[in-house]
């Protein structure tokens, strides 16, 4: 018998809209209501910002080690913003900016860096899991709420995040698998920050893009540029509009950028170059977006000025008040209770080591 091709139902496309140099493929340009576009463009400059200034407060001591989102925007808020009430979000640990247009506080996030259980928990009513450390595990959860979704007949949809260096771990796999058996409706997003750590993109996976691996799942992939939020919009929008009428899943593939460090414990400098950065600075998804913007005569100087100093005076008072709860909540100390009734004498050690270490803080 011949050798014969065999016809597979999907293929791999990439998407760009607005370019680097805010050019726009006008033929490709999403219908997007100019009240949305402001909205997106708000929570990408607050993501930002926010970013920024959780980063001076680690570098004071004020929180601990957290994963800084500079370069991502767009990738996350242009997926998130097509999302209804109802759906469910289910980030990774680096989504604060679509956690925040999900309704998460500014200072939830600053307590949750300082350790505080509070800043983790989520109101009855949200449709947003927490984040989630062990890479790759949400999406599991993803395929479960999705297939509980289908199960109860509802329209709603899933919307998972995680990175590059996830899509090499066996969740990542099995989530797929699921979805496509059970044609869950989870929108897949990958946000392929070209590093897992330290490990470049090109070391983790042969394959051309990691759209494609959504192939062998029996799902369609695509992969956009993740840097121009209306390519993400439009793929997103693509996306749920197959799920929420029964047709399954899809894999989102976002190439884009971490231009900062992985986590605050973390330098970068020890295995990629200044120059890459720099290079991927001029692919900036928010300059990208103020350029646009600008042309369509819906932001202006003026407008980006009162903009910046609205979200200015936002942290500056969610950081006021995250602190102020933090001087109410119990001591740290805490955290040995309630585990064992008699403690051991290991946890005694470690309890009074740590009350000592917090005593001497008081004093300095």
């Amino acid at each position: 018998m011949p050798r014969s091709k065999i016809d597979l139902p999907y293929h791999i496309d990439f998407l760009s809209i607005l370019d680097a140099e805010g050019n726009l493929d006008e033929s490709l340009e999403p219908d997007i209501p100019e009240e949305t576009l402001s909205r997106i463009y708000a929570a990408m400059l607050l993501g930002r910002r926010f970013d920024e200034r959780l980063l001076n407060l680690q570098r004071q001591g004020r929180i601990g080690t957290f994963p800084p989102i500079t370069g991502q925007e767009a990738s996350q808020v242009g997926a998130v913003a097509v999302l209804r009430d109802s759906d469910w979000m289910v980030p990774s640990f680096r989504e604060t900016a679509a956690e925040i247009w999900r309704g998460r506080t500014l200072e939830s996030v600053i307590v949750a860096n300082n350790g505080f259980n509070e800043g983790a928990q989520v109101p009855e009513d949200s449709h947003n899991l927490p984040v989630s450390i062990p890479v790759g595990s949400q999406m599991l959860h993803a395929v479960g709420i999705g297939f509980g979704i289908r199960y109860r007949k509802k329209d709603d949809v899933v919307m998972t995040f995680f990175g590059d260096g996830a899509t090499s771990q066996g969740d990542f796999h099995e989530a797929l698998n699921f979805a496509g058996v059970f044609q869950t409706p989870v929108i897949f997003v990958c946000q392929n920050n070209q590093w897992a750590i330290s490990l470049p993109r090109k070391k983790q996976t042969r394959s051309q893009t990691l759209a494609q691996k959504a192939l062998a799942y029996g799902l369609p992939g695509i992969q956009v540029d993740g840097n121009d939020v209306l390519a993400v919009y439009a793929a997103a929008a693509e996306a749920v509009e197959r799920a929420r009428k029964g047709e399954g899943s899809t894999l989102i593939e976002c190439v884009t950028y971490r231009m900062s460090v992985h986590t605050t414990a973390d330098d970068p400098k020890r295995y990629r170059t200044d120059e890459e950065v720099e290079d991927w600075r001029k692919r900036d998804p928010l300059t990208r977006l103020q350029k646009y913007l600008t042309r369509k005569k819906l932001l202006s100087d003026e407008k980006i000025a009162a903009t910046e100093t609205d979200i200015k005076e936002k942290i500056q008072a969610a950081v006021d008040r995250a602190e102020q709860q933090m001087k109410e909540f119990g001591a740290p100390s805490d955290m040995f209770k309630h585990a064992y009734a008699e403690m051991p004498p290991f946890l005694i050690e470690q309890k009074e080591f740590l009350e000592r270490e917090l005593a001497e803080k008081r004093e300095e």
